[in-house]
């Protein structure tokens, strides 16, 4: 894990995915690259529309542009190597196109205050289309501490089995590694063969079980969060088809609406 793609739009979450992104730069000595995405406006399609959209992505583009003066004087002094793309159009869509070389991608999982940018449908579209690990992060995030307590929920799916291998560069940085199943009719591999995998990596997790009613494992997940005193959490993402999941409720949508800490999600 050595290329880390960042987010870059002035909103109420850049502070917290800079911070993120960051850290998990520092720890694996990567190379952060900013994708500052200005978002084209929509309006009606004719004359005075398009003169009024043209104004508006005018303005947009004249905020980014401040906030990247803000953030290159900062990222001068953070003693990482980095890069910086300018774009323009749909958040998630961009992110897309520019994530074939990058190893994680750091977004927020909602933003608490405002409608616009839905961030949680960005971190959706981004972890299933671009086949990247996201790592999305809570709004008022300040950092993540990948040295600290990692969780990996484990569910024996192809979606974590994926999300815990991408996550093992982080893994063995952590100081403790929880291996949780929660055990609700839907486990498809015992916690022991991802536990045997993971100590091939030098990584030697404790496992936990807990046994839940269908549709009850985030809660679960973040009663082991408070409990275990976690900074971040690794998972699969949608497991069952989105729609689905929107539809009837799913754990991946319900950890993006309200995991306190940093997720780390792989599809």
């Amino acid at each position: 894990m050595e290329n880390i793609l960042l987010l870059v739009h002035q909103d109420t979450g850049q502070e917290a995915r800079l911070q993120a992104a960051l850290d998990a730069t520092r720890a694996v000595k990567g190379h952060l690259t900013c994708a500052d995405v200005s978002v084209m406006p929509v309006m009606a399609d004719d004359y005075i529309g398009s003169m009024g959209t043209a104004m508006l992505l005018e303005d947009e583009r004249t905020r980014e542009a401040e906030n990247r003066t803000n953030l290159e004087a900062r990222l001068a002094g953070e003693q990482v190597t980095w890069d910086w793309i300018d774009l323009i159009g749909e958040i998630a869509q961009k992110l897309t196109d520019v994530s074939s070389l990058a190893d994680l991608i750091v977004v927020n999982r909602k933003l608490d205050r405002g409608m616009l940018p839905d961030m949680l449908t960005v971190a959706s579209e981004v972890v299933l289309k671009s086949g990247r690990p996201i790592l999305a992060v809570p709004e008022n995030g300040r950092g993540c501490n990948f040295n600290g307590n990692a969780l990996v929920c484990w569910d024996g799916s192809a979606a974590s089995t994926s999300a815990m291998r991408a996550a093992v560069p982080l893994l063995k940085l952590a100081t403790n590694v929880t291996l949780l199943e929660v055990v609700d009719g839907s486990i498809k591999a015992p916690a022991e063969e991802a536990a045997t995998y993971l100590s091939r990596h030098d990584i030697h997790p404790v496992i936990e079980r807990r046994t839940v009613l269908q549709g009850q494992a985030a809660e679960a997940i973040g009663a082991e969060i408070r409990r275990r005193h976690i900074d971040y959490v690794v998972m699969g993402g949608f497991g069952h088809f989105r729609f689905i999941e929107s539809l009837l409720g799913g754990v991946t949508r319900s950890m993006l609406s309200s995991c306190p800490v940093p997720l780390f999600l792989a599809h």
